[in-house]
């Protein structure tokens, strides 16, 4: 089973603990000990309201948990994931039933039985996938190698372990009677055969959506409640409470729009009300006195689970990873990964002890054991596993060191068809020939939102349809892009990618995929409100555009932000486009100039490369000075003969004169497109005073984000670049005060 989404909706892994921590300290371990604390807080019929809230909490949050999985992604996990889970299951399994016999003769009637035995050994074999999927995005492992592996494994042991769970809950039913087993095996048949019908209603239901509307608020209304009606009546058969609202997630078809809008109209409610009741119901049974006066000899045989049960866990998946060919260091963070334990067995506990299986003392043992290994082991993965280390290289991927006849590798980022007029604009422009031809990677991003599992898919003489509900502008933008090659094919090479994932991770596909098609420019569109404001908090998340940054931080070739501000869907039919380049010196200037230099070639172009000079050259950085040099020097000697490329020099003294220079070059001339490195300067008093009002400056930069939002500097379009940073380089140039 897979997730089938990553909305906001989920219990963060941190935030689970915290919750529970509070749940703990609220109970009688510690608060709840006062008898005026309890008066206060918990009046008389408080228990009883705190454990419905509770069980509705844990009813709704199952429902969205089946919402969210992916029976399909059993069928795409590969041999080496099958061997690790059978491994990481079986191995625990055996061993926590062998000490179990061992100790069998001092545990109490109810956990000698073979049902109780074979649930508390099964539950530290078993890796619950919804726990481990917001564990990885929280740790912004979900897309990394280890974090797929690990996805992976926990999926087929979670569908190993729910047919485990079944036949022992069934062998728990028959210690009552035979009768019991049998309306048991009844009830799950006839759940089983009332699944079509329900996912068929289901189906219905989105027929009668219009296509891009959300569903008819009815509809969710009546779901949302059958998830309780599907608890009650499970619970009724005997089948638990938990696998009825589960079952009817797991019945809820694939893509938009039913399982978003049942994600997100569900999510605040369970998050912020259903949830924190649910752990302080948890926290109400945990109460480590009766630890204490249950005695050592007591717990000693279930300490002799919990402890066996935890290791063998951890060793049996380290050396299961190991013998398949992972390396150490991966090896020992799945299994970590792996080992850690949240809400769902939590809520297995409370199970237990309605069921008779634990006592009170037994499940504070238990509670206390899930804390100190997630307070331990979730450090510690944060520590080993840096999923932005595999993208850095030690190689030169930019265009600089691109020598001309070799393709020009280059990845667009695209979030929705409204990026296609400025993209396909600058592609126009870019001007490949059979002499300088270049590879287009164009990705197609999508959020996460509802029922759609995490998926990379290339589209090479693939049929689109079939994914038309999870990427809603998918066939737009590939005839975008075909029509583009039209003519050009035996210059451009084109690939089509699309991803679907959340925001905490995207920047890792964007760098994966660079890293992979040996791209050397990564292009990520950047649009403009009608107030001005920039859309980076919609499309790329966070409020300073934090994938953007992540991109910028991690890639492993240059950058270009390419900001919009004409709004245009075509360019428009003029003889000459002019473009301006404004060089302060350093890295990321050197960048963009070659970057224009390719534009240079297209006779439609006209180039103006304009070099800021500091007047009080004191300041200045002699070996960026010096390599600037070179650049500006190579790139005049090879188009001084070309009448459409201009370069001159101004000398500037603080930063006022350069936004000076600026305002009196937008006047003299429109530029269509603005040109500028993302990190200015190779002295502080070019942009001197410039810093204490630039909104954007942590991605765009302090002049970047001037050219993107004066209202002096009319243009088409503004490109802010980054050169590649290296592994281990920081800036080797001189960054002014306040900048990036």
């Amino acid at each position: 089973m897979g997730f089938k989404g990553g909305t906001k909706f989920r219990t963060s892994h941190r935030g689970t603990a915290a919750y529970q921590l509070g749940g703990v300290m609220m109970g009688p371990s510690l608060l709840a000990r006062h008898k005026s604390f309890t008066s206060l807080v918990f009046p008389f019929t408080s228990d009883f309201v705190l454990e419905n809230l509770g069980r509705m909490g844990l009813t709704l949050f199952l429902f969205v948990v089946g919402v969210k999985m992916d029976l399909g992604l059993l069928k795409r996990s590969g041999k080496k994931h099958l061997y690790i889970a059978l491994a990481s299951v079986f191995g625990p399994l055996l061993i926590v039933s062998i000490v179990a016999v061992l100790t069998r003769e001092s545990m109490d009637e109810e956990l000698a039985r073979v049902s109780s035995i074979g649930e508390i050994a099964l539950s530290f074999s078993v890796t619950t996938f919804p726990v481990h999927y917001t564990i990885l995005e929280e740790l912004n492992l979900l897309c990394s190698e280890v974090g797929n592996m690990a996805l992976s494994i926990a999926l087929i042991s979670d569908a190993i372990g729910i047919n485990f769970m079944v036949v022992f809950e069934a062998m728990k039913q028959g210690d009552g009677s035979a009768q019991s087993i049998i309306w048991y095996s009844i009830s799950c048949v006839v759940m089983a055969a009332f699944t079509p019908v329900i996912r068929r209603a289901m189906v219905w239901i989105i027929e009668q959506t219009q296509e891009g509307e959300a569903v008819d608020q009815f509809y969710v209304i009546a779901i949302l409640l059958g998830s309780f009606v599907a608890a009650f009546v499970t619970d009724m058969f005997g089948l638990g409470i938990a696998n009825g609202s589960f079952w009817l997630g797991l019945m809820m078809p694939d893509g938009r729009p039913l399982g978003s809008t049942l994600v997100q109209k569900s999510e605040t409610i369970i998050t912020e009300v259903f949830m924190p009741c649910s752990f302080v119901f948890m926290g109400l049974y945990t109460d480590f006195y009766a630890m204490k006066e249950a005695g050592w000899s007591a717990l000693r045989p279930l300490f002799g689970l919990v402890i066996s049960g935890y290791l063998s866990k951890f060793f049996c998946t380290m050396l299961a990873a190991k013998v398949v060919g992972v390396s150490w260091r991966d090896s020992l963070a799945i299994s970590l990964i792996l080992s850690l334990r949240g809400y769902v067995e939590l809520v297995l506990y409370v199970h237990w002890v309605d069921r008779n299986v634990i006592g009170l003392p037994g499940y504070s043992l238990m509670i206390l054991g899930t804390i100190v290994v997630v307070g331990i082991l979730t450090p510690l993965i944060s520590i080993l596993y840096d999923p932005s280390k595999p993208y850095m290289l030690k190689q030169r991927r930019t265009i600089q060191h691109t020598t001309q006849g070799d393709h020009l590798r280059i990845l667009v980022c695209i979030r929705g068809k409204t990026n296609l007029p400025s993209l396909i604009n600058l592609l126009q422009l870019f001007h490949p020939t059979v002499q300088n031809p270049f590879s287009l990677h164009a990705f197609y991003l999508v959020e996460l939102i509802g029922p759609a599992n995490p998926v990379f898919v290339e589209h090479q003489n693939q049929e689109l349809e079939d994914l038309s509900g999870r990427f809603p502008d998918l066939e737009i933008i590939h005839h975008a892009l075909k029509q583009y090659q039209e003519g050009r094919e035996e210059c451009v090479e084109l690939h089509l990618f699309s991803a679907a994932t959340v925001k905490p991770t995207m920047y890792q596909d964007v760098c994966k995929l660079a890293l992979i098609s040996k791209a050397v420019f990564i292009i990520l569109p950047l649009e403009k409100k009608l107030d001005g404001e920039m859309e980076t908090t919609e499309q790329w998340g966070g409020e300073s555009g934090s994938i953007v940054t992540q991109i910028l931080d991690n890639a492993p070739c240059s950058v270009g932000l390419l900001v919009e501000k004409a709004e245009r869907w075509q360019l428009p039919q003029i003889a000459s486009y002019n473009f301006i380049v404004l060089f302060l010196g350093g890295p990321d200037s050197r960048e963009a100039l070659a970057f224009s230099d390719r534009m240079s070639g297209n006779p439609c172009v006209s180039l103006t490369v304009v070099r800021f000079l500091a007047s009080n050259a004191e300041g200045d950085d002699e070996m960026q000075r010096k390599l600037d040099d070179g650049v500006v020097t190579s790139f005049w000697v090879k188009n001084e003969a070309n009448e459409r490329v201009n370069y001159r020099e101004v000398v500037i003294r603080n930063g006022a004169d350069t936004t000076s220079a600026i305002v009196g070059m937008a006047a003299e001339k429109y530029y269509h497109m603005w040109i500028v490195g993302r990190k200015q300067g190779i002295n502080p008093s070019l942009l001197e005073g410039l810093s204490t009002w630039s909104d954007h400056k942590e991605y765009m930069g302090i002049l970047g984000d001037y050219l993107s939002f004066s209202e002096s500097v009319n243009s088409d379009s503004v490109l802010v670049v980054q050169k590649q940073v290296l592994t281990g380089k920081g800036p080797n140039f001189f960054t002014p005060p306040g900048s990036i």
